[in-house]
């Protein structure tokens, strides 16, 4: 999945990285591949399903892939 973001660079010279599409996802880093690895990170999590609102099935096994 492609997302876009929006890189800023702050007054205090870290980069701010935003997620338009993805409501209040954001993240920051003192260097710009810092921003976007920490904002790679926040989308992962943002976009990672909650197992408690999965609908129960016994059949249904949540293995989290690495």
């Amino acid at each position: 999945m492609k997302v876009k973001v929006i890189l800023e660079r702050g007054e205090d010279g870290y980069y701010a990285a935003r997620c338009p599409s993805l409501r209040s996802c954001w993240s920051q880093g003192k260097t710009r591949e810092e921003a976007l690895q920490n904002i790679r990170e926040a989308v992962e999590l943002y976009l990672e399903p909650d197992p408690a609102q999965l609908p129960y099935d016994e059949r249904y096994e949540v293995v989290e892939l690495s």
